[in-house]
């Protein structure tokens, strides 16, 4: 029987505490809510000998997840950290240049499946039979997936014009999908609204204080990767803005529980497109009042978040641990998901772009030392987005021949 260390919720801003249950905002000032530890137990339980002994997934770090019981995601996360050798010398030389490539990710190819098979098994425990999510793609893919795997329905809303991929992606593992005519903050709205009003699981609305809690997996995959240390610096796309910051929550606890070499001081930056970027926008002023997008417009559709709800923290973190942010335009995004592709043979999805073209900006603009380790986070699979590289002029026609030598040779292709 696994060891419950996750001893309730506390508001991030008053301090007020709830016991486990389906909220995620504080009655007194609405803030965010976040799982609380008794780390005196987990450090315990979770040490270097015992973790080197499981399986090589998320939840080899369970005593810090919410949930030590999961019914899903057995075979989520332990994904690559690539050496981007080849990617660091195009841009100038960065010799200790790291992918956290969550484009294999397990079952949805995503960083999503982290944050959902927290959130299932929370969903189970609190009696909900069916799932659902407000999402912009990959969140519908992994809901829609784990609901199969654990047993459970799902109903998926996402906006009307999503990649094709993405939404026959929700629809095969039988999950009712539901299309909002509107962008991504009118769909989370209406799940509010779903969330106390029907019996159902909203894993980002209801459970989002559970669900935010499965991305720090990354987190302590890319230290144990490192040789048990943190990098200098994290790189990674910011949609609502709860991936950065719980990076940065793995990075303290692990710390906290010892698990580290060496003192941590991980600077992050925060990376978006330039059609949606309420987060890199305040960054970039010094600021942490977000000023929400009415109308995003990028083809990175998969982080358009106009009002994200975590975007103060983001900011907030970004500034304080001497990072920073940047955006990117639709072209840039389409060169970034290029160049990762040529140097490192790695197809990311157009998140993925945005977080490769926000580096090289930095990098050409030399705010990132060229010496330090720095780990960009892959959030996805470039197969979901191939629609963003089909536009003409994108990629090179493919010349067509007769089946003959001669004609091969006339191509001329060295």
């Amino acid at each position: 029987m696994a060891v419950a260390t996750a001893v309730g919720l506390r508001c991030r801003e008053c301090g007020k505490e709830y016991e486990d249950g389906p909220i995620n905002v504080c009655e007194n000032d609405f803030a965010p809510l976040e799982v609380v530890y008794d780390y005196d137990l987990v450090k315990r339980e979770l040490t270097r000998n015992s973790i080197g002994k499981r399986a090589f997934n998320m939840w080899r770090y369970r005593e810090l997840l919410p949930e030590q019981e999961p019914i899903s995601g057995f075979n989520t996360g332990g994904t690559p950290l690539y050496h981007a050798k080849r990617l660091g010398e195009r841009l100038g030389g960065f010799k200790n240049l790291y992918l956290k490539y969550d484009g294999v990710c397990a079952p949805s190819l995503s960083f999503k499946d982290r944050v959902v098979a927290v959130s299932i098994a929370r969903a189970r425990r609190f009696g909900f039979k069916t799932v659902g999510c407000a999402s912009t793609g990959n969140l519908a893919n992994a809901v829609a997936a784990q609901a199969a795997q654990a047993g459970m329905k799902a109903v998926v809303l996402i906006p009307k014009d999503l990649e094709p991929a993405k939404v026959v992606n929700s629809q095969v593992y039988g999950a009712t999908l539901v299309k909002i005519d509107g962008h991504y903050d009118d769909v989370n709205r209406l799940c509010s609204e779903i969330a106390a009003d029907a019996k159902i699981g909203i894993v980002n609305v209801n459970l989002r204080a559970y669900y935010a809690e499965g991305s720090k997996s990354m987190g302590f995959e890319i230290m144990e990767q490192l040789g048990w240390r943190a990098p200098d610096n994290i790189v990674t796309c910011m949609a609502g803005g709860s991936l950065i910051n719980k990076l940065s929550k793995a990075i303290q606890e692990f710390e906290k529980l010892g698990l580290l070499d060496k003192a941590p001081k991980t600077r992050f930056w925060g990376a978006q497109a330039a059609g949606c970027n309420p987060i890199t926008a305040a960054i970039k002023t010094g600021t942490d009042v977000i000023r929400p997008v009415k109308e995003p417009r990028t083809i990175a559709r998969s982080i358009a978040i106009g009002n994200p709800a975590d975007g103060y923290f983001a900011s907030r973190l970004c500034l304080d641990s001497g990072g920073g942010g940047d955006d990117v335009s639709d072209a840039e995004i389409r060169d970034g998901m290029r160049l990762l592709a040529e140097s490192e043979g790695l197809f990311t999805e157009t998140a993925g772009g945005v977080t490769v073209g926000t580096f090289a900006k930095l990098a050409r603009a030399g705010r990132i030392d060229k010496n330090e380790t720095t780990v960009l986070c892959i959030t996805g699979q470039g197969l979901k987005t191939i629609d963003a590289l089909m536009e003409p002029g994108v990629l090179p026609d493919a010349p067509t021949i007769k089946p003959t030598l001669g004609e091969f040779r006339d191509l001329k292709l060295g």
